[in-house]
């Protein structure tokens, strides 16, 4: 008579854990910096929202902001940012609450005005630079094309 197996034997099972565990010491750290990128995303977009207020600024005023308040931004602190400031053709967000090494740095946004154009009292911004004031060490946390020192 046959004897029918019935079940794992100890090493399968350890085998099974053993894998479990190398998983999971990879996929907690991506999963920990993945987490940090999306509290970075609602600061870019904290900015790109205030970026937004300063285009319509522009276009109805012909002039740059002086201040968040001129602007239209919203100057409220959220869980992630800190503070907005508009100041000199460019956008700072304070970052808080995301990571130690990121913690009181800015993403930037600076106006780009148009090359060559007489200064005939008007203003035109072209497009937007993307920037931070945090280490390159902290960069990965960042949209891409934010992954520069800053202007």
């Amino acid at each position: 008579m046959k004897k029918i197996q019935q079940g794992f034997t100890l090493i399968e099972l350890m085998i099974v854990v053993a894998i479990i565990g190398i998983l999971a010491a990879v996929a907690i750290p991506a999963y920990q910096d993945y987490l940090k990128r999306s509290k970075i995303t609602e600061v870019a977009a904290t900015a790109g929202a205030c970026k937004t207020s300063v285009g319509e600024f522009i276009a109805s005023k012909n002039a740059l902001p002086a201040n968040v308040n001129e602007a239209g931004c919203s100057s409220t602190a959220t869980t992630y940012v800190n503070k907005v400031v508009v100041a000199a053709e460019k956008i700072s967000v304070e970052i808080k609450a995301v990571d130690a090494t990121v913690d009181g740095k800015n993403l930037m946004l600076q106006a780009e005005k148009s090359p060559g154009v007489v200064n005939d009292g008007t203003t035109s911004v072209t497009g937007w630079y993307c920037s931070t004031d945090a280490a390159n060490t902290a960069w990965k946390f960042f949209p891409a094309n934010c992954r520069q020192a800053s202007l």
